[in-house]
């Protein structure tokens, strides 16, 4: 047996994922506490240009010698990327941490039973759909209707990511499509973020937050979940990334104190049973799962 294959190695792998999902989430309530100073989408352009840059340094991108095709492929991605980090953190300004990521797993949840195979894919979309039921107790009366609204379209806009992230990895080596795309992000998002938070963004104190949020919930987590890929088969991989929820829901708790209800805690197991069942299930045709960023 080979040592990428090997129990420890696997332990080390999974170690990893959950690490850098704990880093991510934790990072996401620390942003939440940063919220009345800067307001979310403050937050989310300090988050994409401090991850830029931190990917620039990282992966040192060529941007001359692309084509046409590759350009709009990455400018694709770009805009899912910024969408998706800015629809999420709109939701969790105005709803718990665990309920907005297991909203918005549905939509890479949605994508799996999609492009699946096999019968078994509509049970797993049917433990989802009671899953959101639940979390509809009573008719969303302890949810914002517009934060779940906002995490749903954020899950629309993962799904939209992986596959424009898969496009991206092709036409791109390495992590340069990466970089550039979140350059172009935080481009696209500047303008909103300084005019939403009135320029409180630029002051000293914010900006090193920015910087330990973006290194929590960007840079470590992929850091992590890359090595992780090296040790794990990727449908081990994935079905551990179906853990989101509960991790986000900790993270809340702790940080946060968040507390959630019996049916919000259901549901959220319910989600998580449905991701990890569809993903086991399918049968990707292309790439390994995209990394959330």
């Amino acid at each position: 047996m080979s040592a990428a294959g090997s129990p420890k190695a696997r332990l080390t792998g999974v170690a990893l994922v959950l690490a850098g999902m704990a880093c991510q989430d934790v990072g996401a309530a620390f942003a939440i506490l940063v919220f009345p100073q800067t307001g979310a989408l403050g937050m989310v352009a300090l988050r994409m240009g401090f991850s830029a840059i931190l990917l620039f340094l990282i992966a040192r991108p060529r941007l001359r010698g692309h084509s046409r095709s590759q350009w709009l492929t990455v400018v694709g991605f770009a805009f899912a990327l910024m969408l998706m980090n800015t629809l999420f953190y709109l939701a969790i300004d105005r709803i718990p941490l665990g309920p907005a990521v297991a909203i918005e797993v549905l939509g890479p949840l949605t994508l799996s039973v999609i492009t699946g195979r096999g019968r078994a894919r509509w049970a797993w979309a049917g433990l989802a759909l009671a899953g959101v039921a639940l979390l509809g107790h009573g008719g969303w009366g302890t949810l914002d209707p517009i934060g779940v609204l906002l995490a749903l379209l954020a899950g629309v806009m993962w799904a939209l990511y992986i596959v424009t992230s898969a496009r991206t990895g092709a036409s791109f080596p390495g992590l340069s499509g990466l970089a550039i795309a979140m350059s172009i992000g935080a481009v696209m998002i500047l303008p909103f973020g300084l005019i939403a938070s009135g320029g409180a963004v630029l002051a000293p104190n914010i900006l090193a937050l920015g910087l330990l949020i973006a290194i929590m919930s960007s840079a470590i987590p992929y850091a992590a979940e890359l090595n992780a890929l090296r040790r794990l088969p990727t449908a081990v991989f994935s079905i551990l990334m179906s853990l989101g929820p509960v991790v986000a829901a900790l993270a809340g708790l702790f940080v946060l104190h968040q507390k959630l209800g019996l049916f919000e805690v259901l549901a959220i197991v319910l989600i998580v049973a449905a991701s990890a069942g569809a993903v086991h299930s399918s049968r990707p045709r292309n790439n390994p799962p995209a990394l959330d960023i």
